[in-house]
């Protein structure tokens, strides 16, 4: 197969820009399917967006993520959530979120401690009382679990 360089246009600024034999051969190498649709200086701008200010620069831009106001399909408060809900599936708040993350046989437990019942303050004491129920403690079994996080803060 033959390589030589081609000439495309940037689908962000839409000048002409070369797209090189060495190029062509890196992309044929690592299985690229589809020609660059930006130039490099695009290419450059657009890797920039979004990255945190680093110490030798004055301001960066912030990511931008997305918050979506919803009522919880179980207690029906409005609560704010990190992505677009699906039509059909529950969305629940962060209170009702970890109730049920809760094992059905430490609900009951919640009762006799000092918080109320069902509230964040009583899921949140039951957690930090349940040996295993912390991320690394016990044989696994709360692997992954952020106490007091959501995916994505």
């Amino acid at each position: 197969m033959q390589f030589v360089d081609r000439l495309l246009k940037c689908s962000d600024c839409g000048n002409e820009f070369v797209f090189t034999a060495g190029e062509q051969i890196f992309f044929f190498d690592k299985q690229f399917k589809n020609d660059p649709k930006r130039c490099k200086m695009c290419k450059a701008k657009r890797a920039s967006l979004g990255k945190a200010a680093t110490a030798g620069s004055a301001t960066g831009m912030p990511l931008s993520r997305t918050e979506t106001r919803t009522l919880c399909s179980d207690c029906g408060i409005e609560t704010t959530v990190p992505f677009k809900p699906t039509q059909g599936r529950p969305v629940l708040c962060r209170s009702c979120f970890q109730m049920k993350r809760i094992p059905p046989g430490m609900v009951a437990a919640a009762g006799a401690m000092s918080a109320p019942a069902g509230s964040a303050a009583a899921t949140m004491e039951m957690i930090a009382a349940t040996p295993g129920m912390l991320a690394g403690d016990g044989d696994g079994a709360g692997k992954g679990m952020m106490v007091g996080a959501t995916k994505g803060s």
